[in-house]
């Protein structure tokens, strides 16, 4: 993105999520008394993992919140894949735990697997991953949401971004609705322009079925930042019923005392769905 913007950004920190961005007064949640007439203090755009800790982040600060999302059953939704944490991102759960995030202590609730990788090395390269039951952790996500009074939880596609002297002073969705706010974040995933290629086809789509936000894109590009594209691969999903499982070996799971969250001991009644290895 280009710095010469008029409007501020910046990568969001661990208690938000490092991949969203912010658009306008970086320091909003510190001076709420100072707010005019806007309905909201603060909207966010997406409700993705980013988006929900940016969401609880901000309601749990004081600011009236609203999330906005393209489809409201599937808010939280983990659409390829049911691990949390591992060597890459492991680090990350805890520390977003550390600073009053949500993502831990769902994954403890909605777990169905928990282990200690990489057990035999050293400690910097060890990382606790859980795989979880994908549909309890979206309930369990979006009652977080639901049940907090700082957030309104809406479904709608925001295609423009207002602007006044240089500061975001609203959003409108596909539908017409203005939204007021004082500051945005924008956590859009892979919806942002999103495109979708299988084999030599290409097509717009967010995800598989969903539509890709494309006014969206074009309104941040007429505020005169940069948009860069980045690229998620998909594996190829296996019928389990296909599996010869005699011939793959099965991987427990290490048990209750293994948990991703520092400040809640509550843990899932583990459904026992062994991940399977195989090793050529």
């Amino acid at each position: 993105m280009d710095g010469r913007s008029r409007i501020g950004y910046r990568l969001c920190t661990p208690l938000i999520h490092p991949s969203c961005i912010i658009l306008n007064n970086l320091n909003i949640l510190n001076d709420l008394n100072i707010l005019n007439d806007s309905p909201y203090d603060v909207i966010i755009i997406g409700a993705g993992h980013a988006g929900i800790e940016a969401a609880l982040a901000s309601a749990r600060l004081g600011a009236k919140t609203l999330c906005l999302t393209l489809n409201l059953d599937n808010v939280g939704l983990m659409p390829c894949n049911c691990s949390i944490g591992g060597p890459a991102k492991g680090n990350v759960v805890r520390e977003i735990d550390a600073l009053g995030g949500e993502m831990a202590r769902v994954t403890d609730l909605a777990r169905t697997h928990i282990r200690m990788l990489n057990t035999g090395k050293g400690h910097a390269v060890r990382a606790l991953r859980a795989q979880c039951d994908k549909k309890l952790y979206q309930r369990l996500m979006k009652h977080a949401l639901e049940s907090h009074p700082n957030i309104d939880l809406k479904q709608g596609m925001v295609s423009d971004i207002e602007t006044s002297d240089g500061r975001v002073v609203a959003v409108r969705t596909q539908t017409g609705i203005r939204y007021g706010c004082k500051a945005l974040v924008i956590t859009s995933g892979t919806f942002l322009n999103g495109l979708i290629h299988i084999g030599d086809r290409s097509y717009p789509a967010g995800r598989a079925g969903e539509f890709a936000a494309e006014g969206l894109s074009d309104s941040l590009r007429k505020l005169g930042l940069e948009l860069g594209r980045l690229k998620t691969g998909t594996t190829p999903r296996v019928n389990a019923r296909s599996i010869d499982l005699s011939k793959v070996e099965m991987q427990d799971s290490e048990g209750p005392d293994l948990r991703f969250s520092f400040r809640y001991q509550a843990t899932a009644e583990e459904a026992g769905v062994a991940p399977h290895l195989w090793r050529d």
